[in-house]
């Protein structure tokens, strides 16, 4: 199974980012890069590739013991950025963004102990990718225009491990779909 932990945004701010989005897309050029759809948006703790069934119980438990440690936060939505020269255009985050790094941390610990090869450590960088390029592309207009974007707080409770299925038809534009595996309550509530 292709792996990683994340947190998810809830509906209301989801729809608030698809408004914000709808207006980006009608900015010039925006038909050259290929949009994420919503059931995509979410925060990448940690990624894990293919991951062998028998490690999943074992990632899975470790996973939960890492919820269990991490106390709700507080996250919303706000601002953007790019990686790679306008490969990948993101949405960023405000609020409680040492409590998210750490939950990260526990997260690429989890996959590590666990027996995934988790290759280098990189400084987490809260981001949520709303449109991607093959080819490097100025996305400065829609960095710009994400500035001054602002979305409502929510409190994070909850890890949630996804499974992502990579298109299968070679359609272009067509999108992984994910699919939650399981889903832990922070701090051990619930």
């Amino acid at each position: 199974m292709r792996l990683f932990a994340a947190v998810l945004p809830p509906d209301e701010v989801a729809r608030e980012l698809a408004a914000e989005i709808d207006r980006l897309r009608e900015l010039p050029g925006a038909d050259g890069l290929r949009w994420t759809g919503r059931p995509g948006w979410h925060f990448t703790l940690a990624f894990y590739g293919e991951v062998d069934d028998a490690l999943v119980p074992d990632l899975s438990a470790r996973l939960e013991r890492a919820a269990h440690r991490t106390e709700p936060f507080a996250l919303a939505l706000r601002g953007g950025g790019q990686f790679g020269r306008g490969r990948a255009l993101w949405a960023g985050a405000d609020g409680d963004l040492d409590a998210l790094r750490l939950l990260a941390d526990r997260t690429e610990a989890a996959g590590r102990k666990a027996g995934i090869d988790m290759g280098e450590h990189r400084r987490y960088k809260a981001h949520l990718t709303v449109a991607r390029s093959r080819d490097a592309t100025d996305v400065r207009p829609y960095v710009t225009a994400l500035a001054g974007f602002g979305g409502a707080g929510w409190t994070v409770a909850e890890l949630t491990l996804v499974r992502s299925n990579l298109p299968r038809s070679g359609q272009p534009g067509e999108q992984p779909r994910y699919e939650a595996v399981a889903r832990w309550p922070l701090g051990g509530a619930g």
